[in-house]
């Protein structure tokens, strides 16, 4: 590209200056060269190294445009040693070690520490900026690779599911995704706040009890769930099936995942002999984001990612409270049809 085709960031507004800061940045950071950039957005070369410059001495806050004449830190409610303070906090303790409910820090329950410690008030905003600065960064954990058969999964999508589907319109049925998920009382789930390059570490309680749960979804919004203490296996897989069957008047076909006791011979011979009630359908294997399920947990695992619990009682009213919750609310558990690998699904 020529010169006379390059933007003249002098023509432009501060504000929009940092908007075509943060887009070449962003772009470089997906993987687009230096090159490419100066081509696609008309940027010098020495712009794209200040920028890269800028944003990895302070990340986005590094990329907004400066007020003239502002020194560095004028504006700042806290002292360097206060900001130093509270980041040591964050990264030594968990929030309800401090006060605070919950395990992980978000950007709310870091403004609540800084209120108590300091009496000084934050946006979230506010707040998410002041933790960029000082070098910390919003990390989730890191999650294995799952080996799929990227063709099988192709087949449930485009074939498999269509044709169940058009099975179920016909036989007026109804089909629903279910699933089953453990829970514990120091269960993390979700991101918390640390120092960029180091993966927080949060300690588990010594607390070991846990609490089952399987749920049924549908995509027209329909719940249904149990909640158990003991062990999953083909009894309580079995007598939800049951739960399920007495809830609807019409056949169920029932998505699963191929867990052990959803394949054992004592469910096969028990739905062979409640066929005209209840069929399974399992989803290929390794692949469990297609199962809208799965969203279910993640979604109930957030929310008692937030919570203390304090003993099985208090986790089970919670997870209990999170269903009916959801259960009332049938955009929201349409909602879980509507993600990137789900909405394949959708159709009621």
């Amino acid at each position: 590209m020529g010169d006379d085709l390059r933007v003249d960031m002098r023509r432009l507004s501060p504000g929009q200056q940092e908007v075509l800061r943060m887009r070449v940045v962003a772009a470089l950071r997906e993987g687009m060269t230096g090159a490419e950039a100066v081509r696609v957005f008309g940027v010098s070369e020495n712009s794209i190294r200040n920028w890269k410059a800028r944003y990895a001495f302070g990340g986005v806050e590094g990329l907004e445009s400066r007020r003239p004449g502002r020194k560095a830190g004028a504006a700042r409610k806290l002292t360097a040693d206060q900001e130093a303070a509270l980041v040591e906090a964050i990264i030594e303790f968990c929030p309800e070690q401090v006060g605070l409910d919950g395990k992980l820090w978000t950007r709310r329950k870091v403004a609540e520490l800084a209120r108590g410690l300091f009496g000084v008030s934050y946006t979230e905003e506010g707040m998410g900026k002041l933790l960029r600065r000082t070098g910390l960064s919003f990390q989730r954990p890191d999650r294995r690779a799952i080996e799929a058969d990227p063709e099988a999964m192709a087949e449930w999508v485009e074939s498999t599911y269509p044709a169940l589907v058009e099975r179920a319109e016909a036989e007026d049925a109804v089909i629903l995704f279910a699933d089953q998920v453990g829970v514990r009382p120091d269960h993390l789930s979700g991101a918390t706040w640390g120092p960029v390059g180091r993966t927080p570490t949060v300690a588990r309680t010594g607390k070991r009890f846990s609490l089952n749960a399987m749920s049924a979804i549908s995509p027209r919004g329909d719940m249904r769930f149990t909640v158990f203490a003991g062990r999953f296996d083909t009894t309580e897989f079995l007598t939800f099936c049951k739960r399920l069957i007495s809830g609807y008047d019409t056949k169920i076909h029932l998505v699963i995942d191929r867990h052990p006791v959803h394949r054992a011979k004592a469910t096969k011979e028990w739905m062979a002999t409640h066929a005209e009630e209840i069929e399974l359908h399992y989803l290929p294997a390794y692949a469990p984001h297609l199962n809208p399920e799965e969203l279910v947990n993640a979604d109930l695992k957030r929310t008692l990612a937030d919570k203390t619990i304090l003993g099985r009682d208090h986790m089970e009213l919670a997870v209990r409270s999170f269903f009916r919750r959801v259960q009332k609310l049938p955009d929201h558990v349409r909602g879980y049809f509507q993600g990137p690998h789900t909405i394949y699904a959708s159709t009621v």
